[in-house]
């Protein structure tokens, strides 16, 4: 049974977090890995993962559409992750580049310097290859080649590319690389999103449902939620004209793999 495999579980109100990953784990969804926005965020699934060990596995970073962090408090934060203890499963994430306040700025005109955001970025890259960690990428279009320079430059294993969306030679550089994506259910109506679980190898695929992001088509309306990767990987089956148990065992391996997580029963 899969993962979501990218969710911001800290978004979530306390309450409806609880009975919405236990629906979740009924259903059948394994665990979810909860990616972080700063700081406060990371303490925060942190807790959530302590809490429900195996089944919330954490991922720490600084999600880049919003202000680069000073090098003081980027060193705070590498130096939180570093510090936290070798057996505890996690990630680096989310982390990338912020290609939809870049591209706003420049249609309106404004100046927009990327430079900062590739030295965060390249930091964290480091730091996902000193301590062999997988990293959770925002790397959209574009972002992604550059993205694919840094983790090539510092020899990073495990890259997860959520909710990827490139051209084709991205990504058929991606799976040179051994790199994985996720796609959302977005697969249920979004043909650029159908097209990519036609054709990105099984093997590296997963599902995520980056919540509380919303959807539309035939999600309109409703609070999103980990169970919807089961609506997802059974589409996947369905596009790639294959038995819907194989597909999910596909799902929940190649989410094991990426991030170091032990087999499942």
């Amino acid at each position: 049974m899969p993962f979501d495999a990218h969710i911001h579980l800290d978004h979530y109100e306390p309450a409806e977090r609880d009975a919405m990953l236990e629906a979740a784990f009924a259903a059948g969804v394994r665990g979810v890995v909860t990616v972080s926005m700063g700081l406060d965020s990371c303490r925060e699934n942190l807790r959530l993962a302590l809490r429900d060990p195996g089944r919330v596995i954490p991922a720490f970073g600084r999600h880049p559409e919003q202000p680069p962090l000073t090098d003081g408090e980027l060193e705070e934060l590498c130096a939180w992750i570093a510090g936290l203890p070798a057996d505890l499963p996690k990630a680096v994430g989310e982390v990338g580049l912020p290609y939809f306040n870049r591209t706003a700025a420049e249609a309106a005109g404004e100046a927009f310097d990327s430079a900062p955001y590739v030295r965060q970025l390249e930091t964290f890259v480091r730091l996902a290859a000193e301590l062999d960690l997988p990293i959770a990428l925002h790397a959209v279009h574009e972002d992604a080649d550059t993205t694919m320079d840094l983790l090539e430059e510092h020899g990073v294993r495990r890259a997860h590319f959520h909710w990827f969306k490139g051209s084709r030679a991205t990504m058929e550089r991606l799976v040179a690389g051994g790199y994985y994506v996720s796609v959302t259910p977005e697969v249920l109506y979004d043909e650029e999103t159908r097209a990519l679980a036609r054709l990105y190898p099984l093997d590296r695929l997963m599902v995520e449902t980056d919540g509380p992001w919303p959807f539309e088509g035939p999600f309109a309306g409703r609070r999103t939620e980990p169970r919807m990767v089961m609506d997802a990987a059974r589409e996947i089956a369905a596009l790639r004209h294959l038995p819907e148990a194989d597909v999910l065992r596909a799902l929940e391996r190649n989410t094991r793999r990426c991030y170091g997580l032990p087999d499942g029963e």
